[in-house]
């Protein structure tokens, strides 16, 4: 019996699952909109949620676990500092979800989860390789 135990396991081992919401929530930071299925965005919100009043605190600790959860030093930084002041003002609800119909394929109820008061250019930026790669790139390049 699941009784008192909250939220969805989506036929995935526990590990996965926090990969997967880890990897949404990145995504979800640098494009400020994504699509995904209701069910997930309606449980990716409490830990986005999270994450941004994390990054409002804006301290030493605070960006070491920040760090520890989304891996990625380019998206920390925009947390911590861009997104940090747009809701400086702001004590919660830092996203919605709206629903958008049904996929294709297998019918399943789809919805997109965005940031409040989110920046339009954001969506779409680009998904290459992370800044610490690039870095690492030109380095190589310089070397040879």
């Amino acid at each position: 019996m699941r009784h008192r135990k909250s939220g969805r396991k989506f036929s995935r081992t526990s590990s996965h699952r926090m990969a997967m919401f880890a990897n949404m929530a990145a995504s979800l930071i640098k494009h400020e909109q994504i699509k995904t299925t209701l069910p997930k965005a309606k449980d990716l919100r409490p830990i986005v949620e999270k994450l941004i009043t994390l990054g409002k605190r804006g301290d030493l600790h605070a960006r070491r676990q920040l760090l520890a959860s989304l891996s990625e030093k380019a998206t920390v930084d925009k947390l911590i500092t861009t997104l940090a002041e747009r809701y400086s003002d702001r004590d919660g609800g830092y996203t919605r979800v709206l629903k958008a119909g049904f996929r294709t394929g297998d019918a399943a109820p789809m919805g997109v989860i965005e940031l409040i008061d989110r920046d339009v250019d954001a969506k779409g930026q680009d998904s290459g390789p992370s800044q610490d790669v690039e870095e690492e790139i030109l380095e190589a390049e310089a070397v040879a």
